[in-house]
């Protein structure tokens, strides 16, 4: 683009001239979006479509005919385009429609659409490009595909002009850059109108008019392939503009009162985000999508001339409309065909970014569009993505794409008031995809191009848009919504923390100064330098621990029953030897424990955690986890911990999250013959006299089908469950070996010659060792994940387990992972199924979200929508759920998901931490109208035989009055003694 660096520049740096400037309403986009509601606004929305909303499938002629010299066509500039140069793929065929029109019948009635868009080739028509040329055959084709779409109840949407120029035009006249295609082009419009108007509502004269400018007579990459004229893709944009003016007219003046049809020109567009959150930023943004979308819907829709932006920088090289020419182009559009996906978002020049972000947010773009151009009725003609051409029937990639797009529609609809009439998905068909040649797949049926018939078969987007269609959207059905109810007084409610912060060294007498009070001053206490009060000779005790005080008070402000944090094995036996334990650090421990159950908080208490950064193996200990002496010097670690620990502990946790897929099999066999062997030691000598519960916390995410009716997707999901939860919950809660579904794939696996994958083998005695070494079953659940069964991107594909890890766009996105609260639910179940009754405890759960968000409404978004799926699990499906522990308690420890954050020194309570407060004060979400459960307040130690207080009113009141004059008389005989 001539001068484009400048105007970047320009736009950028030039803050006075812009301010000068006359915006669109559209401007008010980026500050309307920012100020939404997050993350509410980006949840998923169950709703339905306007009643009579348009449900569309489209294809163009080039791409899917074929027949490109038969029965009299003549050749297009496609045709030609596609023989020169080193291109050597061409488009004569493409899903040989021409000879297929009950192949895409059928296919069209299968999806159920209410339309069909799909374009008219001028050259089958007019040969040469004029009437004068005319071809009945290729007029007879399209009336016979318009009868069979009547037949079948399907309203054809037609494109008269989708970039198929006739050649001769283009070798004769030079193409659109010519202003004698006006006339031309007017003149094929009148036919079409004239010959197929009255069984056509929807008309669409050009098909996107950027690409056909800009890439045909600008860059090359688009036939007819013209670069290098500077001025040529404005002129051919002003004709583009002219003649689509003319046909507007001509329908108008003619046929409109007639046929009763609409017209319009189908506007492709990308989207752009600001960079920086500065009005500079916004104005380039508003320029961006002016030089793509407003460089023919400014004209169109406002005034007949072009936008702003364009005139003031390329006013050498943009055509003039007269005031005649002004006033014939505006207002000649009856709705606001937008097409939108690749062939803009995907190819667009950096330079119309204007160092902006590209995005694809169908949405925000319709509001654009809403409030830019007075609120026109918007049709979606064209949307969806593509997959490689690789990919046959499962392309769950474009299904995610086409549920954001599709959501973000009905989005448009229902929040922003928009008025969006219908959704063209594209394409019907597999075919010849422009530039990309058949590198993409953009079809709802699969076309294999390698069979005489090209057969048709339909693909997964194609079942889920049916599916979409007859339900008109996503209807809201019972278990989407969020239910009322409470759970038991007994419930344990929790956080969770990976660590504690240590103090050995208590600070409440470690400062030996002296201080003076500066009384006249400003009152604050002065140290004397050089003097030194007497070094202490007293007993420590637990309360002297600052931190231990501070971080008991942060866990009761929670109101959570139950605190679950993790020790530090590697700490508490440094040697790997339970008999050369740090005893100081214990000490702490049991204070830290103790404190937590006089403050009636009851410690729940891991031995060792499995994370990334801090597996706390003792060094000492060769071979790690690999080395079966480990699983011993556990057992006695666990020992040593019972013993010091267990008279305040009732909830032991062995291992946390040790199915981690990077330990490996034998190291997970390790682990758990170290867990069963801690369970067994706690069971025989600890607990007749602690009468506590131990148990092992597994991660498990819930793992869904990448499309949900395809049994194909839900066999893998399975598979991934047993690899990840099954690999250590079948030993332990179930048959006391791992799963079948692993050894029999494992096997499969290893029959192929290419791998070794060994899934080690219980003995008899080490089943029997492992199995029913429980007391729940107790999981941290954070997010959602999708598979498949078939690659699509080798980034994400699992070799072991052949599957494909997948993303679905229409979920909220935190930074450590997707928001997915019905997957706990699901995960919830899966146990419920598998191990029947069982007590069931989730240990952690959370969200990461920036520190410095203290309004942290991600989080509380996430507490609310997690904790009422497992109430949803509790009540309506009659799981065994024990307890909840959020996760995690401040983000000194566990930095993004703490409740507690920091400005330096300054601890400060998000938002998240009273409504998690509130939850817990309400057992859950009662209704309105119903009393919150009125449990029994349990008694804190600190406060032996209050119990007695409470329930004898009248022995409490004379042990006051007691208490106050033996008070009173200590006082008096004191001071009598001292006079």
């Amino acid at each position: 683009m001539k001068n484009i660096g400048f105007l970047l520049a320009f736009i950028i740096f030039c803050d006075k001239k812009w301010t000068t400037a006359s915006p669109g309403d559209g401007l008010r986009t980026w500050e309307r979006f920012k100020k939404l509601s997050y993350p509410g606004d980006e949840a998923f929305l169950y709703d339905t479509f306007p009643e009579n909303f348009m449900w569309s499938v489209g294809t163009a002629a080039y791409q899917i005919e074929g027949a490109h010299d038969k029965d009299g066509k003549g050749l297009s500039i496609w045709d030609t385009f596609n023989r020169g140069g080193a291109r050597i793929v061409k488009g004569d065929v493409g899903s040989d429609s021409y000879h297929n029109i009950p192949g895409d019948i059928r296919a069209l009635e299968l999806l159920g659409v209410t339309h069909y868009r799909f374009s008219i080739s001028w050259p089958r028509i007019f040969p040469n490009g004029s009437v004068s040329s005319y071809n009945e055959k290729g007029a007879n084709y399209y009336r016979k595909l318009i009868n069979r779409l009547r037949e079948i109840k399907v309203q054809p949407v037609v494109t008269i002009y989708h970039w198929d120029l006739p050649d001769n035009l283009q070798s004769r006249y030079g193409g659109w850059g010519n202003p004698v295609l006006v006339d031309l082009f007017k003149e094929y419009a009148e036919f079409c109108f004239k010959t197929y108007g009255d069984d056509v509502k929807y008309w669409i004269t050009i098909d996107n008019p950027f690409v056909i400018a800009w890439y045909g007579y600008g860059t090359g990459k688009a036939a007819p392939g013209i670069k290098n004229d500077l001025d040529l893709p404005y002129r051919v944009g002003h004709n583009l503009l002219k003649a689509h003016a003319a046909a507007w007219h001509m329908y108008d003046t003619h046929y409109r009162a007639r046929q009763g049809g609409k017209v319009s020109m189908a506007l492709a567009s990308h989207w752009v985000k600001p960079s920086r959150n500065r009005p500079e930023s916004r104005w380039a943004c508003q320029c961006s999508l002016d030089f793509v979308l407003g460089w023919f819907a400014h004209p169109l829709f406002v005034d007949g001339d072009y936008p702003p932006c364009m005139k003031q920088e390329l006013s050498d090289v943009l055509p003039l409309f007269t005031e005649t020419e002004r006033l014939d182009v505006s207002g000649t559009a009856d709705f606001f065909a937008l097409s939108h996906g690749p062939s803009i978002s995907f190819q667009l020049d950096s330079s119309f970014l204007f160092g902006q972000q590209k995005d694809l947010d169908l949405r925000m773009l319709m509001y654009w569009i809403h409030h830019e151009y007075n609120k026109p009725p918007i049709f979606v003609v064209e949307s969806g993505w593509f997959v490689p051409t690789t990919t046959k029937t499962k392309d769950a990639t474009y299904i995610t794409y086409l549920k954001r797009f599709i959501m973000d529609t009905l989005k448009s609809i229902r929040y922003d008031s928009v008025t969006v009439i219908g959704y063209t998905a594209w394409s019907l068909v597999d075919g010849f995809e422009w530039y990309w040649e058949y590198a993409i797949r953009r079809g709802l049926y699969y076309v294999d191009f390698n069979t005489p018939d090209l057969r048709r078969e339909p693909k997964t987007s194609a079942r889920f848009y049916s599916k979409l269609i007859e339900k008109n959207g996503f209807p809201l059905l019972p278990e989407h919504q969020p239910v009322q109810g409470v759970f038991p007084c007994n419930f344990a409610w929790g956080v969770a923390a990976n660590s504690i912060e240590i103090e050995t060294t208590p600070t409440q007498f470690a400062d030996p100064s002296v201080y003076t009070w500066n009384v006249s001053g400003n009152g604050e206490l002065q140290r004397l330098e050089g003097v030194q009060a007497p070094p202490l000779r007293r007993v420590r005790h637990c309360v002297d621990y600052a931190s231990i005080r501070q971080q008991v008070s942060d866990v009761r402000r929670l109101h959570v029953s139950h605190f679950h944090f993790a020790l530090n094995w590697s700490s508490v036996t440094p040697t790997g030897r339970a008999e050369e334990a740090n005893a100081t650090l214990l000490a702490y421990y049991h204070c830290f424990v103790s404190e937590l159950s006089r403050a009636n908080v009851t410690p729940v208490v891991t031995l060792w955690h499995h994370t990334v950064e801090r597996s706390s193996v003792p060094p000492s200990l060769e071979g790690g986890w690999r080395s079966k002496g480990t699983v011993q010097a556990f057992a006695d670690y666990a020992r040593l911990c019972y013993r010091w620990l267990g008279a305040h502990v009732k909830m032991w946790i062995t291992l946390a999250e040790p199915n981690a897929e990077s330990l490996g099999f034998t190291v997970g066999h390790h682990l758990l013959l170290a867990h069963a062997m801690a369970w067994r030691v706690y069971d025989r000598e600890f607990r007749p006299l602690h009468g506590g519960k131990v148990s092992l916390v597994l991660h498990m995410d819930w793992v869904e089908p990448a499309v949900s009716f395809s049994r194909e997707d839900v066999e893998p999901a399975a598979r991934v469950l047993a690899f990840s939860v099954g690999w250590f919950a079948e030993p332990i809660f179930g048959s006391g070996d791992y799963p079948e579904l692993m050894r029999n794939w494992l096997q499969y696996r290893n029959s192929m010659d290419l791998f070794n994958y060994r899934l080690p083998t219980f003995s008899e005695e080490e089943r029997r060792l492992v199995r029913g070494t429980y007391d729940f079953f107790a999981i941290s659940h954070f997010t959602t994940l999708t598979v498949m069964g078939s690659p699509e991107n080798k980034y994400t594909f699992h070799e072991m387990l052949e599957v494909q890890f997948m993303y679905d766009a229409t979920w909220i996105k935190a930074p450590n992972a997707s928001v997915v609260p019905f997957g706990l639910r699901k995960s919830l179940n899966w146990i419920h199924s598998h191990y029947k009754d069982v007590p069931i405890y989730i240990m952690a759960n959370g969200v990461k979200e920036d520190p410095s968000h203290f309004k942290d409404n991600l989080r509380v978004y996430y507490l609310y929508s997690y904790i009422n799926e497992a109430l949803k699990a509790y009540i309506l499906d009659g799981v065994n759920l024990q307890g909840y522990f959020a996760y995690g308690l401040n983000d000194l420890l566990d930095p993004g998901f703490g409740m507690y954050g920091y400005v330096q020194d300054e601890v400060i309570e998000k938002a998240s931490l009273s409504h998690y407060r509130n939850i817990i004060d309400h057992h859950g979400f009662p209704a309105p109208d119903s009393p919150s459960p009125q449990c029994p307040l349990q008694a804190a130690e600190s406060c032996r035989g209050c119990h007695l207080l409470a329930k004898h009113s009248v022995v409490g009141f004379l042990s006051l009055v007691g208490s106050a004059l033996v008070l009173t008389m200590g006082l008096t005989l004191y001071y009598a003694t001292r006079k």
